[in-house]
């Protein structure tokens, strides 16, 4: 059993080893400068030759352990370190080592340097130390600020960049796309944009009117469910309402329900909430008062 899951594990190795090694064989050198003096410069603030390697795979590519060289008979003169993060190239990417000969600086500083004015080699080597990835040779005539690349990222012939123009493309594409054919041509019949305008508005338009269309369908069957669900209330079914069968209430019917409903609120008189108060008047009289009246003194008699 521990021999079968030994021999599974060894067999998931190889197989993922040779993807990798598979997918490193999209590894492409891009561009490279020989002699940088107004070109880009590394994390230090200096000018170096540099080397731009391309990922012309459609995953990302770790890079790692593989090895750079400019000797023929030295095929492992730079090996990439590991534990870098920035050695895995995304997909369709580029990245840049610079040929100072101080590897001190960086993963991505050789230690190697480029010779002016002299045949240059440079070759990607796999992991094993023996698989050639990718190779160029850069002529000794290339000037000052140059670089020799690629026409296409990955692929296509190699060619002198100018560093004069706009051309050299560390770290990016080499195909720099300055102008759309449509666009020029789209504005070349509509040079004053009344048919983008024009355009634009019936698009808009056409919109609005799918929105409106959509708004009152939907109305229309939530109306038609409510009055349904109103009607199953009622005790209607479905089928009564689709063959006319639901009774509906005669005009006289109706008069009669109102007649006796009238008769029945007009039953009572009106009742008058108004509350009359008369003052009462009444003569004074002195003779009248108790006041007046003559008072018995204690202790006599008196016949009346």
């Amino acid at each position: 059993m521990k021999r079968k899951l030994f021999i599974t594990a060894m067999l998931v190795v190889a197989a993922a080893s040779a993807a990798f090694a598979q997918g490193r064989k999209a590894l492409r050198i891009n561009e490279v400068m020989v002699q940088n003096e107004s070109s880009i410069v590394d994390d230090y603030g200096e000018h170096h030759g540099w080397i731009e390697l391309f990922n012309s795979n459609f995953a990302p590519l770790e890079i790692s352990s593989v090895y750079l060289t400019n000797d023929t008979t030295d095929k492992k003169k730079y090996p990439v370190p590991l534990g870098d993060v920035n050695t895995r190239i995304a997909k369709r990417q580029h990245v840049v080592f610079f040929a100072d000969g101080q590897p001190d600086k960086g993963t991505f500083h050789t230690n190697f340097v480029l010779e002016p004015g002299k045949d240059n080699w440079i070759g990607i080597y796999d992991a094993d130390g023996s698989t050639l990835i990718d190779e160029v040779f850069i002529p000794a005539s290339l000037a000052t600020d140059n670089s020799y690349a690629r026409t296409v990222d990955g692929a296509g012939e190699w060619a002198v960049r100018d560093g004069g123009a706009a051309y050299i493309t560390p770290s990016s594409a080499n195909v720099i796309r300055d102008t759309n054919n449509k666009i020029e041509e789209f504005a070349e019949r509509d040079a004053n944009g009344f048919g983008m305008t024009v355009m634009a508005m019936c698009i808009v338009f056409s919109a609005l009117l799918v929105l409106c269309l959509c708004f009152y369908g939907i109305g229309k069957i939530n109306s038609s469910i409510s009055r349904l669900n109103k009607m199953r209330a009622h005790g209607v079914e479905k089928h009564e309402v689709e063959k006319g069968e639901v009774a509906h209430d005669s005009g006289e019917e109706i008069a009669a329900i109102v007649m006796a409903l009238h008769d029945h609120l007009d039953a009572h008189d009106t009742e008058n909430t108004i509350l009359t108060i008369n003052k009462v008047k009444r003569a004074y009289s002195p003779w009248s008062s108790k006041i007046y009246s003559l008072r018995e003194v204690p202790g006599v008699n008196h016949r009346r």
